[in-house]
């Protein structure tokens, strides 16, 4: 059985990279998660950084994420959150849906506001995108570059070439895995 993660807003943030990840779910290496509390801060992140994006648009990408990976949304977790601390109180949903999912390991670009001791103490690990996506290739490269190829084969327009994507993922700042996929 796959080992369970929680992706957190800011992983989920950029489109490759999201991709990436969701695929990597589907492909059976991790049975990921996260809440409706990440995706609306990908929602309103999303809409502030991009605001051209129509609100029905971004509201048919929280669909497609969550229809992405079956039993995806962890739910029941709030009770545990003010019990929690951490530098950035605002994160404390994200470690408490950890818990909840019995996760081993929260994908998050905010590596300083997930400190290891305190995470330690819940059987939990916060690890970057870049370090996470690493370990996946350390696992099994195959799935990954199955996983790279199949986002490649998915953008139509324009075209995209795994080079293309690897190159977004890189830009992204999965620097270390593109350059494991390269190599």
């Amino acid at each position: 059985m796959p080992f369970v993660v929680i992706y957190d807003a800011n992983a989920l943030f950029g489109n490759t990279q999201r991709d990436l990840l969701i695929r990597l779910a589907q492909s059976g290496l991790v049975q990921a998660k996260w809440t409706h509390a990440i995706l609306d801060e990908v929602q309103r992140n999303l809409a502030a950084k991009l605001p051209d994006i129509a609100p029905a648009k971004l509201e048919r990408l929280r669909e497609l994420v969550i229809d992405a990976v079956p039993d995806c949304i962890v739910e029941g977790y709030e009770p545990i959150i003010e019990g929690l601390k951490l530098p950035d109180p605002d994160d404390r949903h994200v470690l408490a849906a950890a818990i909840k999912a019995n996760a081993q390991v929260i994908v998050t670009s905010n590596l300083r506001d997930f400190p290891v001791e305190t995470l330690a103490t819940w059987g939990v690990e916060a690890k970057s995108p870049d370090d996470f996506v690493l370990d996946q290739i350390d696992f099994d490269d195959r799935v990954v570059w199955a996983c790279v190829q199949q986002i490649a084969d998915s953008r139509t327009q324009p075209p995209q070439t795994i080079y293309d994507v690897l190159d977004a993922l890189e830009r992204a700042g999965l620097v270390e895995a593109v350059a494991a996929l390269r190599s």
